[in-house]
């Protein structure tokens, strides 16, 4: 799968409004950012990478 820049745009966004207005510290972004890596390397990536495509697909129409 193919992460588009629009869609690192809209996630790098709703992070933005996270921290200015919600009160996202930087250590909660990094303690994120290092469990969505983790993540990556499991068993689960097949399947979370098929959940977003499914997601996508539905949303653009395709």
């Amino acid at each position: 799968m193919t992460v588009t820049v629009p869609l690192v745009l809209v996630f790098g966004a709703l992070v933005f409004i996270a921290w200015r207005y919600l009160g996202l510290r930087w250590w909660h972004a990094l303690i994120t950012l290092l469990f969505g890596f983790l993540l990556a390397a499991t068993a689960l990536a097949p399947g979370i990478r098929n959940a977003i495509r499914a997601v996508l697909s539905w949303i653009t129409g395709h």
